[in-house]
């Protein structure tokens, strides 16, 4: 399942782990200082003259860019504390890193994800941030610009007592997953894989849940749970102040198994902004600003080497 496209799963699994955890993993360290310097994961930014000077003369005068996302999805979008207004979250951040380097601010306003884009089309945002899948069907109303890519992850046990490495690893061994996901079709896809290698076939076992098929692997029911790579990344990084999963980095899948491009979506209407979103996002790639943000998040993995326009190739 790639970020965005059957979106809720993530946001059932890690939503309990995201509140509880926000106070020390969300956005406590970041702030906007009285002299205009904007602090994002622990990184001072300073706003880059040339790059606003590229931006659209309306946003200019605005001073904002208006950012539709659709909350809860950890570790993308997120609230600080259950029941408030205020977020925090990967696309949070990086967007607060965007405005900062722009001399702009960016503005997130909550919106039901199959909105986002005809809201888009409307008018009534200039971007959206909220894990986006760039694909085909969304590029003909939008331009994406490409800041990760995500695929499917394996969580294991603190310490990866199975040492699982990759996909064969889970051959010939109890793996959890939760029902009707791309993740399950992965491992059924696998299976093949397994006997041409002589292996044993994964004993999937499929889970109404996420958080269902995660107490499965702290019992030691199943060596390993498939989720989401950004979601296993996050439990990985937050459960049990990080003592109770690891997540397994396959150097063949940094972004994860199947991983596809997740892009800021902005109207096609607007190249000069996309343009100039695309080059304050390189630069925070240059300076390391990005990493620092995505590692914050236990998904540094997923993170481009680029920033790109619309890269996907469907």
């Amino acid at each position: 399942m790639h970020a965005r496209l059957t979106r809720r799963v993530a946001a059932a699994t890690v939503a309990a782990t995201a509140v509880a955890t926000l106070s020390a993993c969300g956005g406590g360290d970041d702030s906007a200082a009285a002299d205009g310097k904007t602090s994002v994961a622990g990184t001072e930014i300073k706003e880059d003259r040339a790059l606003h000077d590229m931006l659209p003369d309306q946003i200019k005068k605005a001073g904002q860019v208006r950012v539709a996302t659709d909350v809860p999805y950890p570790p993308f979008e997120m609230y600080v504390k259950e029941g408030g207004t205020a977020l925090t979250g990967l696309d949070y951040d990086l967007g607060q890193a965007l405005g900062a380097k722009l001399g702009v601010r960016f503005v997130f306003t909550p919106q039901k994800f199959d909105g986002i884009v005809p809201a888009i089309q409307a008018g009534k945002f200039d971007a959206a941030m909220s894990a986006m899948t760039d694909n085909k069907e969304r590029r003909r109303v939008v331009d994406f610009v490409d800041y990760s890519r995500s695929g499917s992850g394996i969580l294991v046990a603190d310490g990866n007592p199975a040492r699982i490495t990759g996909l064969d690893g889970l051959c010939g061994q109890k793996v959890a997953v939760q029902a009707a996901t791309n993740q399950l079709d992965l491992l059924k896809k696998h299976q093949a894989t397994c006997s041409a290698a002589g292996k044993g076939k994964v004993a999937i076992q499929t889970y109404p849940k996420d958080s269902d098929a995660q107490l499965a692997l702290r019992s030691g029911k199943v060596v390993a749970q498939v989720l989401t790579k950004p979601a296993a990344g996050w439990v990985a990084k937050t459960a049990d102040a990080g003592k109770a999963f690891d997540l397994v980095e396959d150097p063949a899948a940094p972004g994860g198994y199947n991983a596809s491009p997740n892009g800021i979506a902005v109207s096609r209407q607007q190249p000069q902004l996309t343009h100039a979103i695309r080059k304050a996002l390189q630069a925070l790639i240059d300076d390391g600003t990005v990493t620092k943000i995505y590692d914050k998040y236990g998904v540094a993995s997923i993170a481009v080497k680029q920033a790109t326009k619309n890269a996907a190739v469907d």
